[in-house]
């Protein structure tokens, strides 16, 4: 089964993501920070983690700076309800495969996810 990840300090986004992902035959794990995320194991075994780029604490671009530093294998998609012209060219060129702007369907998101795990 394949392991998503969800990291967004917002708990009703982590539940909802994770109930829908859950509902498409995905496993998750849900974060309510990027240090816990990072302090996981994790980033070793899931195929893809949704990371929200503006968290309290450290911000998703911090994020996937550490999982590019440490190698994690981990594809990445970012999800933003800040999607500026900015903020998606830093993230992409930071690594993520896509860019989700909030809020997003759910076909949306299964075509984010099936184009970076595939690519892995």
């Amino acid at each position: 089964m394949i392991q998503v990840c969800i990291v967004d300090d917002d708990p009703s986004v982590r539940k909802s993501l994770a109930n829908l992902l859950k509902s498409a035959g995905y496993c998750t794990l849900s974060f309510a920070s990027g240090e816990a995320f990072l302090a996981s194991t994790a980033p070793d075994a899931a195929a893809c983690v949704l990371l929200d780029l503006r968290m309290e604490g450290m911000q998703g671009l911090e994020v996937q700076r550490q999982l590019q530093q440490t190698g994690k294998p981990i594809a990445v998609i970012c999800m933003s309800a800040h999607n500026d012209d900015a903020s998606v060219a830093a993230a992409l060129q930071a690594g993520a495969g896509c860019f989700l702007s909030k809020p997003f369907s759910e076909d949306v998101l299964m075509n984010a996810i099936n184009q970076v795990v595939g690519r892995r």
